[in-house]
């Protein structure tokens, strides 16, 4: 047997530095979000936990957030996305998944609220053994997380993601799912656009009323569908030929180039694509008397722009209460599909709407605000709930 005597000498100075500085815990709210960019995020609105997913043999590079779980398991779909960079994927799926837990809060729904994001462009990386790889850091989480469709995703990828976990919804027809669940979404934004017109032009029938849709993917083009069925004059604007061609030729909608959008004169704005397009560029542009689409986070900057939004007159229906029927959609999945029930549901956003206007303006508060508080103060009572059981 050998023995090893191993000596090391450390200058004193040192040593103490390197003490204080092992021992030294610093309170992360005295420090800047530079300083701790990941839990510094986390800790600003409560995020639960987050998964850094990676695995170098199928190029998977993901994020999961869970937000809340209070009201049960956090519910929210996977969005695969060409990021700049990995600081602008974890700001998304920490907006996002707070977004959900709000949605399914005042959506009245017994769900948590959660995002996942791939890094990265689908149409070169995504492939089935990464989905598989996905599915498997999804099953880590033993049920904390349910996944789910979103942008660049679909009903198949949800399948191909289930052949590794089972905490997966938005599952094809044929496998018991409810499939692409975009009709009951765009049937939810639709709803509460009648009633955002109703408290702004005194009547909710939509004829006549100039629409600019913003984004028509699967959502917009249902929107775009039940507008134009109601005699609104509809204006759309994406960047896919195809999707524009069968627009403007099937619901007779105009298109309207980038950089001519915000210089209509028109009554409503439905931002339908992606989030952060209400911000100070498009404000000092846009010219409308509400704002109601399907996209996330509207907001670029939730407090600032709430506020300036509800200063310049403009009514707008927040979000996550607006595009809440796509939740709702996959919540009624998890006990057996019925698409009656799911857009019976969703028929109920139009009321959600009605009363999150009127608490704002008898607090005389933005809407974003009214519907926070709402959100909130379900989540708080049944966590009161939850403590005495």
């Amino acid at each position: 047997m050998i023995d090893f005597d191993i000596s090391i000498q450390i200058n004193p100075k040192l040593a103490a530095n390197l003490n204080h500085s092992i021992m030294e815990v610093k309170d992360l709210k005295d420090t800047s979000l530079a300083q701790n960019p990941v839990i510094g995020q986390m800790m600003l609105h409560n995020h639960e936990q987050i998964l850094f997913c990676n695995d170098n043999a199928t190029g998977l590079k993901a994020i999961i957030a869970v937000h809340n779980t209070v009201l049960g398991p956090s519910l929210g779909g996977t969005r695969m996305w060409n990021y700049n960079n990995e600081m602008e994927a974890l700001t998304d799926v920490l907006r996002l998944s707070r977004g959900m837990t709000y949605k399914s809060s005042v959506a009245g729904i017994n769900l948590g609220g959660g995002k996942a994001v791939i890094i990265g462009d689908a149409k070169k990386l995504k492939s089935e053994a990464l989905l598989r790889r996905f599915g498997k850091f999804v099953n880590s989480l033993g049920g904390k997380y349910i996944t789910a469709e979103d942008v660049a995703m679909s009903s198949r990828d949800m399948e191909i993601i289930k052949m590794e976990t089972d905490y997966v919804s938005g599952l094809p027809v044929n496998m018991g799912g409810s499939g692409d669940p975009s009709p009951v979404t765009a049937y939810g934004v639709y709803v509460s656009m009648k009633a955002s017109a109703k408290e702004a032009f005194g009547t909710d029938n939509l004829a006549g009323k100039k629409v600019l849709v913003q984004g028509i993917g699967n959502v917009g083009m249902h929107l775009v569908e039940h507008l134009t069925k109601e005699g609104a004059k509809v204006y759309i604007y994406d960047i896919t030929e195809e999707r524009i061609k069968m627009a403007v030729d099937t619901y007779k909608a105009e298109f309207v180039a980038a950089d001519k959008m915000f210089d209509l004169d028109i009554d409503i704005y439905a931002p339908c694509a992606l989030g952060a397009t209400v911000n100070d560029e498009t404000l000092s542009k846009l010219k409308c008397k509400i704002i109601c689409g399907a996209a996330n986070n509207q907001l670029a900057d939730e407090k600032k722009h709430g506020e300036l939004v509800m200063s310049k007159g403009i009514l707008y229906a927040p979000d996550f209460v607006v595009n809440a029927g796509g939740i709702i959609n996959v919540y009624y999945e998890l006990d057996g599909y019925n698409r009656e029930r799911a857009l019976a549901h969703a028929e109920k956003i139009y009321d959600t709407t009605w009363n999150i206007i009127q608490t704002a303006k008898a607090q005389n508060i933005p809407t974003y605000a009214a519907a926070n508080k709402i959100a909130e103060q379900r989540i708080e009572s049944i966590a009161r709930i939850n403590a005495v059981m």
